[in-house]
């Protein structure tokens, strides 16, 4: 008779535990509203903020080492507008560090292709220049990404994968708004705290990435350790996560603390020392143009790019690792070994664990 072996699943505790929290301060949310709306709206707006910082930890192999549970574990979507299945591929896709702020090839992206921008109108080129404001992002950001993330989507719908995902969010959500629908919590009230939620999560993505020659200099350190850093998971250490995506969130900072200086060297510079510098100089400032400043403006005209690629296939070159061009940089490509050293560290960690049972 054959004998069955079965692996031992591993558990990153800070994070496991971090997410009951976040459910029961969801669902404390939800009972509070009978008795104080408005704070029950703000521990729920705080819990999905929360809630997707830890799907985004899920995408990256986080916090067991079985990723069916893992993606079981944050499967219902509390912002309720995005599926967890499309937020995962097209984060995976953005983590092609070749393309980032790629107009077309980049699922995260706030530049528009030069040719774009110019055919818009005066009205709606005041409304994108606005949302380069930190104020405008947090207000209209909300609004402007989900209709671009639809908008997207709905070209995408032939392909089954995004169906997939699509089918089954629908019956997670439905979970979710039924567990709304029991609770003292209205659904304007629910809504409302989902666009707060939104507004929030527009702080940590707004400089997240720049433009720049350098793909290894688009990617930001904001080195703050407040409420803010918590409620992101610490991705305001966002090269140290590009380089080493599948290192926990609450190693990241001491990560960086060890190489600092290589870290400031790889992203040359694109640094600020916290939030409250961020707000400072950008609430009313626009950060960026939205017109690429470095596309190639002899496709202004419109023609699309011969290197513009499907966003949906983008996320496939991730499965081996690979990221174009970098060999040519030194810093780069010493860089992907010291992901790879990570990675592969991580997995022995695991692989030493599974041994020892």
């Amino acid at each position: 008779m054959q004998t069955r072996h079965f692996t031992k699943i591993t558990v990153e505790w800070p994070t496991a535990l971090l997410l009951c929290a976040t459910y029961a301060v969801w669902l404390t949310g939800l009972s509070l509203a009978s008795s104080s709306l408005w704070l029950a709206v703000a521990l729920v707006a705080l819990a999905i903020v929360q809630h997707a910082s830890l799907q985004h930890e899920v995408i990256h192999g986080h916090p067991t080492s079985c990723q069916t549970l893992n993606e079981a574990l944050v499967l219902p979507s509390l912002i309720l507008l995005v599926p967890y299945g499309r937020f995962r591929d097209t984060h995976l896709a953005h983590h092609l560090d070749a393309n980032l702020t790629d107009p077309f090839d980049d699922p995260e992206s706030n530049y528009l292709d030069p040719g774009d921008w110019a055919r818009l109108g005066p009205l709606h080129q005041m409304i994108l220049r606005l949302n380069n404001t930190l104020a405008g992002r947090m207000v209209l950001g909300p609004i402007l990404g989900t209709a671009a993330f639809l908008r997207a989507d709905w070209g995408l719908r032939s392909a089954r994968p995004v169906q997939r995902a699509w089918r089954i969010h629908l019956v997670s959500a439905s979970l979710v708004l039924g567990a709304v629908m029991l609770s003292p919590m209205p659904l304007w009230a629910y809504f409302c705290a989902i666009y707060t939620a939104m507004a929030i999560l527009r702080i940590r993505t707004f400089l997240e990435h720049q433009a720049h020659e350098k793909s290894r200099a688009r990617t930001v350190i904001i080195e703050d350790r407040g409420p803010l850093a918590l409620l992101f998971l610490n991705n305001n250490y966002h090269v140290v996560h590009h380089m080493h995506p599948n290192v926990p969130w609450y190693h990241l900072p001491a990560v960086f603390r060890a190489r600092k200086d290589h870290y400031l060297a790889c992203n040359e510079g694109y640094w600020f020392a916290s939030y409250v510098c961020v707000f400072k100089s950008f609430f009313w400032r626009i950060k960026d143009p939205v017109a690429h400043p470095l596309w190639r403006r002899h496709y202004a005209d419109g023609a699309v790019p011969p290197n513009r690629r499907n966003r949906l296939s983008s996320s496939l070159f991730l499965k081996n690792g690979t990221e174009a061009g970098g060999a040519k940089d030194p810093i780069l490509a010493a860089t992907s070994a010291s992901t790879t050293s990570v990675i592969k560290g991580k997995s022995n960690a695991r692989a030493s664990g599974r041994a020892t049972q």
